[in-house]
C-alpha cells in the first residue's frame, strides 16, 4: 500500500480506523504469543512442567505453553465460562474448570480447591509453571474457615455496585482467601516455581494481579537451590504503545498516550471530552479501568458502556472526533459485550442518552444506534483502553 495525500476531501470510515487501532493493541498482549516468547527467551526446561493456567487468557495462555513444548506433565485450566475456544486440544492430563466472572460462585470454589491441590501434588523437585491473569481473583478461590460462598457473592456484589476500585477489592479479598496474598505458593518449598502473569492492575502492581494468587511473598526465596520466579509479560502499557505504532505507521499523531483512565465514568468523560475538545488533531490513547456505581436496580451494561456513552454525551456537537472505550479481555463487566462505540447524539437523542446512564442501561441504547461492541474473548486482559482520533482538517491523509 501507498500513501497518497488528496487534494479532494474523502470518505474516512472513523468508526473502522477506532476499531483497527484497538485491535492493534489488543494483538500485541495476546497470551499465546507473550507466553511463548518468555519461555524461549528465559531458557526453561521444554519437559518435566506442571501447568496452571487461572484467569481470562488462560486458555491463550496455556496454548503458549503448548507452542513452547507440547510434553507437560499435567495440565490444570481455570477460566472463564466461555473462553475455552472449541479448538482447544483437551488432552487426558488436562483438567478444565469453566468458572464464574464477575461474581464468583460454587463453580469458583471447586476451581479454588482444584488449584491447590494441583499444586499440593507436583512432585518434589519439578517445576510448576503458573500462568495467571486478569479474572483469576473471582474465578478460582477457597475460603478461609468461617466464610461461606453466599458472604463471598455478596461481597463481590456490593464492592462491584459501590464502584470500589478493583486494587482495593483484590486486597480484601486476600484477608478471606486460603489461595490470595502469596497463600497458595507458600507450601510450594520443595518444587521449581516459575510465574507468568499479565497484568490487569493499575501501574501494573503485581503482588494485586489476581489477588496475588501467584506471589511468591510467602515463599523462601531460595532453598535448596531451586527455583523461584515470576515475571509480568504483558501490561496496558505494551497495548498502548502498539496502538501508538499503529498509528504512527498511517502518519497520524499521538497526541496522548497514558495510563490515565481511572475514576468515576462521568468524570472521566468530562475530563476526555475537555481533552479532546481542547486538543490538537491526532490520536489519544488511555488505558486503565474506570468505576461506576450502579443504582439499586441497573439496566445493561458494563463500566465501558456507560463511559462510552457519557463520553458521547459529552461530546455532543462534535464530528470530527471519533472514539472509542473497550475492555482488552472481551467483556464489559456482566454483559456479552467489550465496550462501545462512542455515539455521535443530536439534539433529540441526549435526553433518553442521559436516562439510560442514570439506569445504568447504556448497553441497549448503544445496541439501538449501532454502537456496541462485541468481540468475543480475546486472549488477554490488560484492563481497557479508550482511543479517540481527531480530525478537524478538510484534507486527509489515508492509506489506499
Amino acid at each position: 500500500m501507498t500513501n497518497h495525500m488528496l487534494d479532494e476531501p474523502i470518505e474516512i470510515r472513523p468508526n473502522q480506523e477506532v476499531l483497527e487501532l484497538w485491535w492493534a493493541g489488543v494483538a500485541a498482549v495476546n497470551g499465546r504469543a507473550l507466553v511463548r516468547q518468555s519461555l524461549k527467551r528465559e531458557k526453561l526446561p521444554e519437559t518435566g512442567f506442571h501447568v496452571a493456567a487461572v484467569g481470562k487468557a488462560a486458555a491463550s495462555m496455556l496454548e503458549g505453553v503448548r507452542d513452547f513444548s507440547p510434553f507437560a506433565a499435567r495440565e490444570l485450566l481455570i477460566t472463564k465460562e466461555g473462553h475455552v475456544p472449541g479448538d482447544l486440544l483437551r488432552g487426558e492430563g488436562t483438567e478444565i474448570h469453566e468458572s464464574a466472572h464477575p461474581v464468583p460462585d460454587a463453580r469458583s470454589l471447586e476451581a479454588g480447591k482444584a488449584l491447590r491441590q494441583f499444586v499440593e501434588t507436583v512432585p518434589d523437585g519439578e517445576h510448576l509453571l503458573l500462568l495467571i491473569s486478569g479474572g483469576a481473583s473471582a474465578l478460582a478461590e477457597e475460603l478461609c474457615e468461617g466464610y461461606t460462598a453466599d458472604q463471598l457473592a455478596a461481597f463481590s456484589r456490593y464492592a462491584l455496585s459501590a464502584g470500589t476500585e478493583i486494587r482495593q477489592i483484590n486486597r480484601d479479598r486476600a484477608l478471606f482467601s486460603r489461595i490470595k496474598g502469596g497463600k497458595l505458593l507458600a507450601a510450594a518449598s520443595r518444587i521449581n516455581v516459575h510465574v507468568r502473569k499479565i497484568s490487569d492492575v493499575k501501574c501494573g502492581d503485581e503482588a494485586l494481579i489476581g489477588s496475588g494468587i501467584g506471589s511468591l511473598e510467602r515463599l523462601p526465596a531460595n532453598s535448596g537451590g531451586l527455583v523461584r520466579e515470576a515475571l509480568v509479560v504483558g501490561n496496558n502499557a505494551q497495548a498502548r504503545d502498539a496502538v501508538a505504532a499503529m498509528a504512527l505507521k498511517r502518519e497520524l499523531s499521538v497526541v496522548e498516550n497514558s495510563e490515565t483512565l481511572y475514576g468515576d465514568v462521568f468524570e472521566v468523560a468530562e475530563r476526555l471530552a475537555h481533552r479532546l475538545k481542547s486538543g490538537p488533531d491526532g490520536v489519544y490513547i488511555w488505558g486503565g479501568e474506570p468505576t461506576v456505581e450502579l443504582p439499586s436496580d441497573p439496566g445493561r451494561g458494563g463500566r465501558n458502556q456507560s463511559l462510552a456513552l457519557a463520553l458521547g454525551i459529552a461530546l455532543a456537537g462534535e464530528t470530527s472526533i471519533h472514539a472509542m472505550v473497550a475492555g482488552t479481555d472481551g467483556t464489559d463487566g456482566p454483559t456479552e459485550a467489550a465496550g462501545g462505540l462512542v455515539p455521535v447524539l443530536g439534539p433529540d437523542q441526549l435526553e433518553s442518552a442521559r436516562a439510560a446512564l442514570a439506569r445504568a442501561d447504556a448497553g441497549p441504547f448503544l445496541e439501538n444506534v449501532g454502537a456496541l461492541f462485541t468481540s468475543g474473548p480475546t486472549g488477554t486482559n490488560v484492563m481497557d483502553l479508550a482511543i479517540a482520533v481527531k480530525r478537524s482538517e478538510t484534507k486527509q491523509k489515508v492509506m489506499i
